[in-house]
């Protein structure tokens, strides 16, 4: 299948900058759409951005002008630039993609994967 490993996380105050990336990995994989969600405490996960695999992108209206999504198809990964973080910034960030991997020789199957989170803190 595909596994999806985050980093960059951690605890900044606000009005720092954080960049998170996520690397996918597995056999033959290929990867459409790419994306960050998030969930902060006693909320829903909410999507944070997403960016198509032309490069096309989509944003919260909340990160708007904060944030850049970006990804890099020879190495499989997808960022996030976070810049003037907000303590209501405070989430798991989660990452999402939307791959076609191999099964066999001759087959592949699409999969919608999640990563693990990575957790970011925004102290006032």
């Amino acid at each position: 299948q595909v596994q999806l490993v985050e980093s960059g996380g951690g605890l900044v105050q606000a009005g720092g900058s954080l960049r998170l990336s996520c690397a996918a990995s597995g056999t033959d994989v290929r990867l459409n759409g790419m994306g960050w969600y998030r969930q902060g405490p006693g909320k829903q996960r909410e999507l944070v951005a997403t960016i198509t695999n032309g490069g096309r992108t989509n944003y919260a209206d909340s990160v708007k002008g904060r944030f850049a999504i970006s990804r890099d198809n020879a190495k499989k990964t997808v960022y996030l630039q976070m810049n003037t973080l907000k303590p209501e910034d405070t989430a798991v960030y989660y990452c999402n993609a939307d791959a076609i991997y191999a099964v066999s020789d001759r087959s592949s199957r699409r999969g919608d994967f999640w990563g693990q989170g990575t957790q970011v803190t925004v102290s006032s």
